[in-house]
């Protein structure tokens, strides 16, 4: 369940959920002629996230997968099948291929690590779970350097706000806690806690606290929409700060413990009529 924001791009075609079934309406915007490259990542990142979640494996039979993912990226045997159609997909552009070989590197740290250490301990493994989504989707549209902070900061809060959804469910099905472990020590919070079915005071205080440093992300990526060049990319890039936005509000009000926090489709729909309508604006 650490969930790459891969899923950002589009929706599953299994129907399988991820952080991005939060945003997968905002992914129509995207031109007809990329979208088969956005699926091919998407389904290597989903493969990827799959192995990490296996609860049937062990830590080194995961990385021993992944490893074999990324070998298959570089032309390498075995020849998986995901990798070789992401190649395919891109025409082996090497840039283009670096960004799902990054997303391999949190997906190995997942087979390994129950908890992150701190705030840059969380924000390092969404540099690399989440960033090159955005990277991906940038290069793919031949978009410039002035975009990748706020990009990076964009997907960074889409994966923490995912953790912050499912907090519960990775720590009782896979033993992850995502939530900085200083900040859960300092607010007395306790690993425990998080298989209640609702959550403590000290629990619900560290979330906020969590919530403020996504806003903050947040802010910085609404610079985002106005550095992008191309159109239906700059949309879906004001769409998804707008629905990351509700959801972090959402977040504050609701108690993922208790209950699943997903945002409803009119609050959805709202969200994107908001994002369309900055977008539009920017240009």
């Amino acid at each position: 369940m650490s969930r790459s924001a891969a899923a950002v791009l589009l929706p599953s075609p299994t129907g399988k959920t991820a952080v991005g079934e939060n945003f997968p309406v905002a992914s129509r915007l995207l031109a007809p002629a990329v979208r088969a490259q956005v699926m091919a990542f998407y389904r290597f990142a989903r493969l990827a996230d799959d192995i990490a979640d296996d609860p049937t494996l062990a830590p080194d039979q995961k990385l021993a997968r992944l490893d074999a993912l990324e070998q298959s990226l570089a032309g390498g045997a075995p020849m998986v099948a995901e990798a070789i159609d992401l190649c395919d997909a891109v025409g082996n552009d090497p840039a283009l291929l670096a960004h799902a070989a990054a997303l391999l590197q949190a997906f190995r740290r997942d087979a390994f690590l129950d908890q992150c250490r701190d705030w840059g301990d969380l924000m390092a493994y969404c540099r690399f779970s989440a960033a090159p989504v955005g990277r991906f989707l940038l290069d793919l549209h031949g978009e410039g350097a002035a975009t990748h902070a706020p990009s990076d900061a964009l997907c960074a809060s889409l994966q923490i706000l995912n953790h912050l959804q499912d907090c519960g469910a990775d720590y009782q099905t896979l033993g992850r806690v995502y939530l900085p472990a200083d900040w859960m020590e300092a607010a007395g919070a306790v690993r425990g806690s998080l298989a209640h079915p609702t959550t403590s005071p000290e629990l619900r205080d560290l979330l906020d606290h969590v919530l403020d440093q996504v806003d903050g992300l947040i802010d910085l990526a609404s610079a985002l929409p106005g550095r992008i060049n191309n159109r239906r990319l700059r949309l879906e890039a004001a769409v998804t700060v707008a629905v990351a936005r509700r959801l972090s509000a959402l977040l504050r009000r609701h108690d993922p413990l208790a209950e699943p926090v997903r945002l409803t489709p009119l609050a959805y729909g709202v969200a994107v009529v908001e994002g369309l309508i900055s977008g539009l604006q920017r240009r």
